[in-house]
């Protein structure tokens, strides 16, 4: 399958969180994708997590709940080791459905609430750093019958 082009930055939906028109950030230089998370608590062997932010409308607030999660340990650009949960989720991209990992953090003062990283992009996308929102501009609007 060739690779598709996308930009340094798009939006993107992320169905089963119930988040869309998600401003995301590509990020090449980092490994992993993350999602800002504004609240992480464990309970009852469940992740509950709350994508909240006031800055970025989209984020609803809902909580979101993950029956199965991981430990991930995640180095920062500085070069700290941090363990953050990982969840599995999916993401669409270019009309076209993707499964992907997000380690949780807190990106309050980040621009992007979404880093997609390496892993993801790998095999699937070339990145052009000039361009822009290409699968947003690009994405059919789905009409329930």
């Amino acid at each position: 399958m060739p690779k598709k082009l996308i930009g340094r930055i798009d939006k993107a939906d992320f169905p089963l969180l119930g988040l869309f028109d998600i401003d995301i950030k590509i990020d090449t230089g980092a490994y992993t994708s993350s999602i800002h998370c504004h609240k992480v608590i464990i309970e009852d062997d469940v992740l509950k997590c709350n994508f909240y932010d006031k800055d970025h409308p989209h984020y609803n607030g809902k909580e979101i709940i993950f029956k199965t999660y991981d430990i991930a340990k995640v180095k920062s650009s500085n070069g700290i080791v941090q363990q953050r949960y990982k969840v599995k989720t999916t993401i669409v991209l270019f009309n076209k459905r993707y499964s992907i990992n997000l380690t949780l953090s807190t990106r309050d003062d980040m621009k992007y609430p979404i880093l997609i990283g390496r892993r993801f992009l790998n095999k699937k996308f070339i990145v052009d750093v000039n361009l822009k929102n290409l699968s947003f501009e690009n994405k059919e609007l789905k009409i329930s019958q």
